[in-house]
């Protein structure tokens, strides 16, 4: 049976173990190496009798690592999984600013390098993940990568692994925005006599709303934008300062901009 090595049970790694109990993998075909999980993940590797740090040495046949832990602690990690190479697996890298070749220097220029970048709407399913392989990644591992991001979402390739910075700009750090997004909604509503509560609540609702219908719906954004805006109503006047020369587009561009100048120094 073929083997597939967790490394790292944080808030991402976590979520995708979940996704693949639920998609049928076979728990038996899972280890998890993590010093200290959260609780929850700890319960859910214990409920489902999941290998949990086992001797490294004891571990074989493995098809693919998925490799969740945090950047700081890739000097610590690499070295043990390079010792996992020998069943020449695909490395699953969610790790944000680790490049491909950071991950041929630790394994070998022959190991099979796949670089993720996913987004936090994942612990519940809806993330989306943008990914890009080196040249070692076969078809077959390409397919075992997809399906085992699928669990969280959305899953989409690039052609470039420098798209992947672009990529976080957007998608991955997107989710932020929307937050502040949620934030700045509420704090306009008190600014005009809503209650603290009742703002928040408001916009919470609203913005989670918008973002199920956009979801659901065959039309762009665009049109459910105009479907909303009556000439010279209440929309249109928001929209009028919104949509303004000095409105959110431009100050969306600068902002994604930035972030992905940020995501390719933390690249190097």
């Amino acid at each position: 049976m073929s083997v597939i090595v967790l490394a790292g049970c944080g808030k991402m790694g976590g979520a995708m173990l979940e996704g693949w109990l639920k998609s049928g993998i076979d728990a038996k075909r899972i280890v998890a190496l993590d010093p200290k999980p959260p609780d929850e993940v700890a319960a859910m590797l214990k409920a489902h009798n999941i290998r949990h740090n086992p001797p490294l040495v004891d571990i074989t046949n493995v098809e693919a690592i998925i490799i969740a832990v945090k950047p700081q602690m890739m000097a610590e990690v690499l070295p043990q999984l390079a010792s996992l190479q020998h069943s020449k697996p695909v490395n699953l890298s969610i790790a944000a600013g680790k490049t491909i070749a950071s991950f041929e220097a630790a394994f070998g220029n022959t190991a099979s390098v796949i670089r993720t970048m996913p987004n936090t709407p994942a612990a519940i399913g809806r993330g989306i993940t943008a990914m890009v392989g080196n040249k070692n990644v076969s078809p077959q591992q390409l397919a075992l990568a997809k399906s085992l991001l699928s669990s969280t979402g959305e899953v989409v390739e690039v052609a470039r692994e420098d798209m992947i910075d672009m990529v976080t700009a957007v998608s991955g750090s997107g989710p932020a925005y929307v937050f502040y997004l949620a934030e700045c909604m509420a704090a306009a509503g008190e600014k005009i006599g809503l209650p603290p509560e009742l703002a928040m609540k408001l916009a919470r609702a609203t913005v989670s709303g918008a973002g199920e219908l956009l979801h659901q719906s065959s039309s762009d954004a665009a049109t459910l934008r105009q479907n909303v805006t009556s000439p010279g109503g209440t929309t249109f006047a928001a929209l009028q300062v919104l949509m303004a020369e000095n409105g959110m587009a431009p100050l969306f561009e600068k902002a994604i901009a930035a972030a992905a100048h940020r995501a390719k120094e933390l690249a190097g």
